[in-house]
């Protein structure tokens, strides 16, 4: 399965009084990361919409092993782990950059919908797309 990486700086704003990145923020981050992905794959955001094709979140896992801090680079690693008529699971791994050290996995579901948000058939309404993410699962 191939893997898109993004990077990203810890900004102060983005620290708990602790000094360590906030929880809430690494969820931010795999949405960074897919967004990516979906860029790299010649689908942005943008063009989903444009062709009415909306990914709202159906649910998000998130295991924290270690703490980010501020000005920390953090490598993103985001995949297709699942792909169903309907739906998509995406997985994520933040690293630390500097060291390699492994801070955080996930997941997020998304449904595929129209923006009426009724689910679609992604092969069916878009079988171009619908490969690219296909692609990614055995590569």
């Amino acid at each position: 399965m191939k893997k898109y990486e993004t990077e990203i700086r810890v900004i102060y704003a983005d620290t708990d009084a602790m000094g360590i990145v906030y929880h809430t923020n690494y969820i931010k981050w795999f949405e960074a990361g897919r967004n990516e992905l979906l860029r790299q794959i010649g689908y942005p955001y943008s063009r989903l919409e444009e062709e009415g094709i909306w990914l709202p979140v159906i649910a998000v896992t998130c295991e924290y092993k270690h703490p980010g801090k501020y000005d920390d680079i953090l490598l993103i690693k985001s995949w297709v782990k699942e792909l169903r008529a309907a739906t998509v699971l995406m997985g994520y791994e933040i690293f630390r950059k500097e060291t390699g050290e492994l801070l955080v996995t996930g997941t997020t579901k998304h449904g595929i919908t129209s923006p009426e948000l009724k689910p679609v058939r992604l092969k069916k309404v878009n079988p171009t797309l619908y490969d690219r993410l296909a692609e990614d699962l055995g590569g």
